[in-house]
């Protein structure tokens, strides 16, 4: 692990790097709102790349700009997308020749979604805690590279009901795993969610290879 400096327009963005040594891809990981304490160490975002690490996937987590050692300020979601676009372009250079995913929870979830739009070598995507009371996701119903989605069964910001219907009028391949009896931020169930993220990652790397060839 590595701390890294991603440069980008502004300034920088501060970052930490995992390197697997035969990596089988890499993937960057976007983390919840920065104007309500999110950063690239919140510990879902961390399980999230945990889940990546351990199937030798690198991974690059990043603090978007205003945040912890990162230049610039919040930018509504514009910027902090364009962020995740340099840190994408920093990770593929890193780690060149392999399979590029995102991923990201909460807010980072509709950043992570919304990058293959902007960025057409992803492979696929994992969004954790879609926040749909409170960001629109709609735009999801158009992606046709795999997605897997994690979502609590109690998330007080992404009613489970609307999740599954937003999951259906989405294009296959598509998965949603639920994390039963958890509130947004998997308080006390941090240990299901773990287990959950790495069936998720399982099941996207499974899917993606097929979906490649």
């Amino acid at each position: 692990m590595s701390f890294v400096d991603v440069p980008v327009s502004h300034g920088r963005l501060e970052g930490v790097l995992w390197k697997a040594e035969a990596p089988r891809g890499a993937v960057v990981v976007c983390h919840p709102h920065p104007l309500h304490g999110g950063t690239m160490h919140n510990h879902v975002t961390y399980r999230i790349a945990k889940a990546f690490r351990e199937r030798d996937i690198s991974t690059l987590r990043f603090n978007y700009r205003g945040v912890g050692r990162s230049t610039g300020s919040y930018d509504e979601g514009r910027g902090e997308l364009e962020d995740a676009a340099a840190a994408l372009a920093f990770l593929a250079e890193r780690v060149a020749g392999v399979p590029l995913y995102s991923a990201g929870f909460s807010f980072g979830s509709r950043i992570a979604l919304r990058l293959p739009m902007e960025e057409k070598n992803l492979r696929a995507v994992l969004a954790a805690g879609l926040a749909v009371d409170l960001f629109d996701f709609e735009f999801v119903v158009g992606l046709t590279l795999p997605k897997a989605f994690i979502q609590s069964e109690l998330d007080e910001y992404g009613d489970l009901a609307k999740v599954r219907a937003l999951v259906e009028r989405a294009l296959p391949p598509k998965q949603l795993f639920i994390v039963p009896d958890a509130d947004h931020l998997c308080s006390n169930r941090l240990a299901a969610f773990e287990k959950i993220a790495a069936s998720a990652v399982d099941w996207l790397l499974s899917t993606s290879q097929r979906a490649n060839g």
